[in-house]
């Protein structure tokens, strides 16, 4: 499946494309993962936010990127990690973080990069470059672990 990458600024989101990301991150944490959390925690209007379309117009991946200071005060972020269900098992999630940290990096610098983590996925952040830090911890009832990406100088 190939995807067509749109990272947008949360200013210049249309309507309909800031419905079908929040719908998407709706469907994936709060109904499939069955975790109530606050989704809206006015990190958005500060956010890049990657949209990873079909060529039909479907949201089949999606990251919010952030930069230093709104997630963490010494790191920019990415974070709300998706691959919606009809797009999953075709090999989406590498090409999407590897986008992201890029358009991350155009819009904010190279830096080093923090990133909250559902434990279970430790093994393919670290995959991708990510050093896991600190103990795991409960957020939002799902293990999560810190992790940093430094890119190579």
């Amino acid at each position: 499946m190939e995807l067509s990458y749109h990272a947008i600024p949360y200013a210049q989101l249309t309507t309909d494309q800031l419905y079908q990301l929040l719908r998407l991150r709706a469907e994936v944490f709060v109904v499939e993962q069955d975790c109530v959390y606050q989704d809206l925690d006015d990190k958005d209007q500060q956010a890049v936010h990657l949209l990873g379309m079909t060529e039909d117009g479907r949201l089949a991946a999606y990251t919010r990127i952030v930069p230093k200071g709104t997630s963490y005060p010494e790191f920019a972020s990415i974070g709300r990690v998706i691959t919606a269900s009809f797009a999953r098992g075709k090999g989406l999630g590498r090409p999407l973080m590897r986008e992201s940290l890029r358009v991350l990096f155009e819009h904010y610098g190279e830096q080093t990069v923090k990133i909250g983590a559902q434990a279970h996925l430790g093994d393919y952040y670290t995959s991708l470059g990510f050093k896991g830090i600190g103990d795991v911890y409960d957020e939002d009832g799902i293990p999560h672990r810190s992790m940093l990406f430094v890119p190579s100088t």
